[in-house]
């Protein structure tokens, strides 16, 4: 954490949904649902790209700590839950692009599923295409196919934790806590992505709420 609450909250890979929220759940739960309805609808019935790009761009002035205020305790198979794991990915790979990069192309290279052509990153992927991709996706999500972003991020964590797996067997005998570390986040992202692919499903079925 930054001692100064105005800037970016600085997250490590093992913090997904560990927020808590208000002290009255049923009213949290409205106002997130309420909130990420009415973010949604802004961005889509704005003409102006100026008003999606500080959307993407919010964490990076505001920090995640109002969102996750918001959005954390939801349900995983909700848009305000949706909005919040994406948000968190973005913010969880512009603190280490590098590191994330090389997951990612780590997983690329060994997964063989359609997961890399659904992502969409350049490849090879470095920290500038990985910053980028999380930029995309979240711009997906306020102007373009909903579900499709959500594909895309599901994609993203599914690769970035065959990636975790790859590397924590390398590293496992020489530094047993880092492949602890490793896999402990392969598991995490396993489970956001196929939270995301619920949401994309929901999305498709005009269920997602």
């Amino acid at each position: 954490m930054t001692d100064e609450f105005h800037k970016p909250t600085q997250y490590s890979g093992d913090k997904f949904d560990t927020f808590e929220g208000g002290e009255d759940p049923a009213q949290i739960l409205r106002i997130a649902h309420d909130t990420a309805h009415a973010l949604v609808a802004r961005a889509r019935s704005s003409n102006d790209p100026a008003v999606v790009e500080r959307l993407v761009a919010y964490t990076d002035e505001h920090g995640v700590d109002a969102l996750s205020e918001l959005w954390a305790r939801s349900s995983a198979k909700s848009l305000p839950g949706a909005l919040w794991r994406i948000y968190l990915l973005r913010l969880l790979i512009r603190q280490d692009p590098d590191g994330t990069a090389y997951l990612f192309q780590r997983g690329s290279e060994i997964l063989g599923t359609i997961d890399t052509a659904v992502a969409g990153a350049p490849m090879p992927t470095g920290p500038d295409e990985i910053t980028e991709l999380a930029d995309e996706i979240l711009r997906g999500l306020f102007r373009g196919d909903f579900a499709t972003a959500l594909d895309r991020a599901a994609a993203f964590c599914r690769i970035t934790a065959a990636g975790c797996v790859s590397v924590a067997d390398d590293v496992d005998l020489i530094t047993p806590e880092r492949g602890s570390e490793l896999t402990t986040r392969a598991l995490r992202l396993t489970l956001t992505g196929d939270e995301l692919s619920t949401c994309a499903r929901l999305d498709r079925a005009g269920s997602l709420d």
